[in-house]
């Protein structure tokens, strides 16, 4: 009872220390995720809103490989804005699943990415001996490497991508609990059950389009 009772505190606490700046991101984070389960190109207006103040936010509490992700975030949010559009209101891709090419490519981008977050860290944070005393790094290398992946894939438009933002929303929940973004953490908690209910919806999408192609033929 005791241990509860210290549980909610805390939480309760770091709700009060919330920073405006850090609520704002969280709601435009939401509806981007929540834009993106519809498939609607505004998935990417807010969620680049959410980024920037993302990176800024993540350098402040020693998540540098987070700060990255968030940039590489804008970068792909500006290309995947660009991609959905090419047709005005008509996006010109459509939902699909991965095949060979696209795994071979993801695996290989993971791998890359989380040996290229943790050369950069260990250049820029060599020195900071209570920065490596703890897992945090490698936890924030793994799950930035996930959201890559994500990212790219969700930009052509595979199923698969909310596979990928499944697997880093379960690991941020507690990574940003801990780090004491109790608001934040909420916010994976959400974007969890948003990426679970995307990735159903877009199936059900691809289905359908499967068999109304059954159909005609």
């Amino acid at each position: 009872m005791i241990i509860t009772s210290y549980i909610f505190e805390t939480l309760w606490n770091n709700v009060l220390d919330t920073t405006t700046l850090e609520f704002v991101a969280v709601i435009f984070g939401l509806l981007s995720v929540w834009y993106a389960k519809q498939e609607k190109i505004l998935v990417y207006p807010t969620g680049i809103i959410s980024v920037i103040i993302y990176v800024y936010i993540c350098f402040g509490i020693k998540l540098y490989a987070d700060a990255g992700i968030n940039l590489f975030y804008f970068i792909m949010s500006v290309y995947g804005w660009y991609n959905w559009a090419k047709k005005g209101e008509q996006p010109q891709i459509r939902i699909t699943k991965c095949n060979n090419k696209d795994w071979k490519i993801s695996v290989v981008m993971f791998f890359v990415s989380a040996v290229v977050i943790i050369v950069l860290l260990k250049i820029l944070k060599q020195d900071d001996i209570e920065y490596w005393s703890t897992s945090i790094p490698y936890i924030d290398t793994f799950t930035t490497a996930i959201f890559i992946v994500g990212m790219w894939l969700m930009a052509f438009k595979k199923l698969e991508n909310w596979i990928f933002w499944i697997i880093g929303d379960v690991i941020s929940v507690p990574l940003y609990a801990y780090k004491g973004l109790v608001f934040t953490s909420f916010q994976f908690l959400v974007f969890l059950i948003i990426a679970v209910a995307g990735y159903m919806a877009w199936k059900k999408k691809i289905n359908s389009s499967q068999t109304k192609t059954m159909d005609i033929n």
